[in-house]
């Protein structure tokens, strides 16, 4: 099916369609998606090219997230060589996946060509080996080895993350030379903001600011206003750790370097900040025990990464189960605890949360060391224990008057004293020490803090009942 000229006179103009694709909330507008759908339906090629194809990248990632399945693969085929496929590093993996899956080897290899090295390192990484060989067999030599050394290092390492598009140049030039470098190679980088300087072994022996070299005279040796590079980036170095470099030197870009100290690569900050936002997200889903998971996953990848950790949940459910099992006669002779219990362990559940969130994310940006742990958890301990009387006289109260007696009221607040001191203490400790033994503290941490605070909660309320009202265990 082509296009008549009945279809382009129906379709919308560039002045009646808006530069702005967002609406209010920050989704992309109903209307806007609408005229999409329809010219990709009509394969309106000229619409597509003025309002699609001239999208920023993170616009038509959001865009291409927002249209249905098949529209997707029938836009990406329809712009052909007007897509760009850096949109695909701006959507999730199995969007990403879906899309690269549909379309030749042969198409993939000639738009990576074009890409910046990080970015065809992002998508290169997620294909099936035999795909990534074929597709890395139709680049020039050059770009392919180059690509080739990123993918060999670590996931998720400063290695992956590098873009080996760099300017170095030996210490024995000119600023002169330098500038006159700077313009007549066509193989440079589009924008950079530092140059590197090398030895003949690619050996990293300084950097020097555009800033400086537009300000120094031609004749002056780079040698001679060269700066070390305080920080370079070993290219094995987790990307976390990287980025945590960057926030603490406020650095714009890093060179990264071997483990011989060549340099191999540049960090620059747009990458440093989607790491910081994909480690951050990565922590809060792992805080919620589902993992990797992603919006574009279907009902089977979703439940499979959300099982193990409820099962692990089921079995410290059981654990809790069996503390209110030793209580069984005294629940019996006082039903007002069964209607009581469920307040202990929550509260003392959420005030553990509310520690363990904090304890957490000091790990992952290295805010809590063995310097001040002593220090926090003393604070932790002081708001466990004010947070318990406050809240354990505010319930106690309430519960006196609901049941008439002060026994019970006085239970209540004692028991919640005790559960949320120790559910303080359990959200500092639990991640330190799960950190100690190797284990990812956002991943193990909120199972046991749940299971200590459940299993403090009910068994010093229903143990402290059973003393009081001197009602023996199971009789």
């Amino acid at each position: 099916m082509t296009e008549t000229e009945d279809d382009i006179r129906t379709r919308p103009t560039p002045d009646e369609v808006h530069e702005d694709i967002y609406g209010e909330d920050g989704s992309i507008r109903l209307d806007f998606l609408a005229i999409v759908g329809a010219a990709i339906a009509d394969r309106d090629l000229l619409f597509l090219r003025q309002h699609v194809a001239r999208l920023h990248e993170s616009e038509l990632g959001d865009l291409i997230e927002a249209i249905q399945p098949d529209q997707r693969i029938a836009l990406v085929r329809l712009l052909g060589d007007d897509f760009d496929m850096t949109a695909l590093t701006e959507v999730d993996e199995a969007i990403r996946l879906q899309i690269v899956g549909h379309l030749p080897n042969a198409q993939i290899a000639a738009a990576i060509g074009d890409l910046d090295s990080d970015d065809a390192v992002y998508i290169l990484e997620d294909l099936d080996k035999e795909d990534r060989d074929e597709i890395l067999a139709q680049l020039p030599f050059t770009e392919r080895v180059r690509l080739r050394r990123a993918l060999e290092y670590p996931e998720s390492s400063a290695g992956r993350r590098m873009q080996t598009e760099f300017v170095a140049v030996p210490p024995f030039w000119t600023v002169g030379q330098t500038i006159d470098y700077m313009r007549d190679e066509e193989g440079l980088p589009e924008s950079f903001t530092q140059i590197f300087v090398i030895d003949p072994t690619f050996k990293l022996l300084g950097v020097i600011d555009l800033d400086r070299i537009l300000r120094t005279k031609r004749l002056v040796k780079i040698e001679t206003i060269m700066r070390e590079t305080n920080h370079p980036i070993p290219a094995e170095m987790d990307q976390e750790e990287a980025a945590q470099l960057f926030e603490q030197y406020d650095l714009l870009s890093a060179a990264v370097v071997d483990e011989s100290g060549r340099l191999v690569g540049v960090l620059t900050i747009d990458d440093v900040v989607d790491v910081i936002q994909e480690e951050a997200e990565e922590d809060l889903m792992r805080l919620g025990g589902v993992g990797d998971e992603e919006l574009s996953d279907n009902i089977a990848e979703t439940s499979r990464s959300r099982v193990p950790w409820l099962a692990v949940n089921l079995f410290t459910a059981f654990v809790s189960a069996s503390v209110i099992s030793l209580f069984e006669a005294t629940i019996e002779q006082v039903v007002a605890l069964a209607i009581l219990m469920p307040i202990v362990a929550g509260m003392g559940g959420n005030a553990g949360s509310q520690t363990m969130t904090v304890t957490v994310r000091a790990l992952a940006t290295r805010n809590l060391d063995i310097h001040n742990a002593w220090r926090v958890a003393r604070r932790e301990a002081g708001v466990g224990l004010i947070n318990g009387v406050l809240f354990g006289c505010l319930v106690g109260t309430v519960a006196a008057i609901w049941f008439q007696d002060i026994h019970i009221g006085g239970l209540i607040t004692t028991a919640m004293l005790i559960n949320m001191f120790a559910a303080a203490m359990a959200g500092i400790t639990i991640p330190i020490l799960l950190v100690r033994a190797g284990a990812d503290p956002a991943v193990s941490s909120a199972v046991f803090v749940t299971a200590i605070t459940d299993t403090t909660g009910f068994f010093s309320f229903l143990g402290l009942a059973t003393w009081w009202f001197g009602i023996g265990i199971g009789s």
